[in-house]
């Protein structure tokens, strides 16, 4: 068991050192959004597959064009139509041409593609039936207006790496290669368990002494951002009993993460980190940072727990830095890492030493990113949270830093 005051990077470090990649499944396309590769994507094809028009226009033979002008224009006769999905396998003649629409299959011999505007009929393809004479009024070189094969892609390309999160682009993409069930890492359930006898649900009337469980619906919310599924286990009233009984429900449910908030304090109620003591392995406890200082990680029957302060910012800012970490690195994610800018400071900042992660605005102003620090920093101020767009980073053992400092930030997702 470690109980000292752990520095956030060493302890950051511990924790990740217990978790991998959830083990890998073939899904549909089209449930693959946000999931994370499991393999690299080797390009079966080249994309487009096939040179294609990237006009409407004329397939033609560039040098049947040269010289052609306003004043002399060339004139070729159009001997077929070619809607896109059609192959057309007679080739060009000298002086012909084929009405062509874009992304269709260039016919053999064609090596251009005029498009109606720079023929004698620019409203051609134009609810107009097929012209048997154009006249090209403008010289088109070898390779206008063709897409070649492979020019966006070339066969044996990887296109996207294990470990890559998917999004919409990235789907497409599969969907061009033909990749109809990609290998991705399996999606972490994680078991909610908000404890405190103080608790009301977010449907129940407000008693005296009392408070509503506002951290069940942020942090799930919080879990569903980080593309993970929540479970929800409820209230435990602060009982050992209450407390264990719940966290079986979270191993029962086949939960890859038990995120408790509340009760892993110093006081007489908090009873979190005995129940972990009682069933498993209480790995660390308590963290150098501010806010979130009562933090835990350990085992409850060999699923792994996060034992999150009960202050409604403090549980939030310490997901963002520890819980979304581990979410990735179970979902698969090659890169954990949170990006994160720099800003310079618009007035005087006081700290306490800690490593602390401060609610701020962080705006764009002349050429640089610039920090205010946004309404209370009390670790239950959930309001300056809703107004901040970033947590501003003070290194451990700085006390003080001068209006014009450059701090880290983190862009908060919107």
């Amino acid at each position: 068991m470690h109980t000292e005051l752990l520095g956030v990077s060493e302890a950051l470090e511990r924790l990740l050192s217990h978790f991998k990649p959830l083990p890998a499944e073939k899904i549909s396309l089209s449930d693959a959004m946000w999931r994370v590769l499991a393999e690299d994507v080797i390009a079966p094809h080249p994309l487009p597959p096939f040179d294609n028009s990237s006009m409407d226009g004329y397939a033609a033979r560039a040098r049947d064009l040269v010289g052609a002008s306003s004043e002399s224009p060339i004139e070729l006769n159009v001997i077929d139509d070619i809607s896109a999905g059609m192959v057309v396998e007679k080739p060009l003649r000298e002086l012909s041409a084929m009405r062509i629409m874009t992304g269709a299959l260039l016919p053999p011999g064609a090596d251009c593609v005029v498009p109606v505007e720079k023929t004698h009929n620019p409203n051609a393809l134009v609810n107009q039936e097929l012209e048997t004479i154009i006249k090209v009024f403008e010289e088109v070189r070898e390779g206008d207006y063709i897409r070649r094969a492979g020019n966006d892609v070339l066969n044996g390309y990887q296109v996207l790496d294990k470990g890559h999160r998917l999004w919409p682009p990235d789907v497409g993409m599969l969907a061009a290669l033909g990749v109809s069930t990609p290998l991705v890492h399996g999606r972490p359930k994680v078991a909610l368990l908000s404890t405190g006898d103080e608790l009301l649900d977010v449907s129940q009337s407000l008693q005296p002494g009392l408070i509503r469980d506002s951290n069940a619906y942020s942090l799930a919310a919080a879990v569903e951002s980080a593309y993970a599924i929540p479970l929800r286990l409820g209230i435990a009233p602060d009982e050992s009993e209450s407390i264990e009984e719940k966290m079986e429900d979270a191993v029962s449910s086949g939960a890859d993460l038990i995120v408790s908030s509340a009760g892993v304090s110093m006081g007489a109620y908090d009873f979190v980190r005995s129940v972990i003591e009682k069933r498993g392995v209480l790995e660390f406890w308590r963290i150098n940072l501010r806010p979130g200082k009562p933090l835990l990680f350990g085992y409850f029957d060999e699923v792994p727990v996060l034992g999150l302060p009960g202050n409604p910012v403090s549980a939030l800012v310490t997901f963002e830095i520890f819980v979304r970490r581990v979410l990735d690195k179970l979902s698969g994610v090659s890169n954990t890492k949170k990006l994160s800018i720099h800003a310079l400071l618009d007035h005087e900042i006081k700290s306490d030493g800690r490593e602390s992660y401060l609610r701020a605005r962080v705006e764009w102003v002349e050429g640089n990113y610039r920090a205010n620090l946004v309404g209370s920093q009390d670790s239950g101020a959930l309001s300056s949270l809703v107004l901040a767009n970033a947590l501003i980073i003070i290194p451990e053992g700085v006390q003080s830093l001068a209006r014009e400092s450059v701090v880290e930030a983190w862009l908060l997702d919107r």
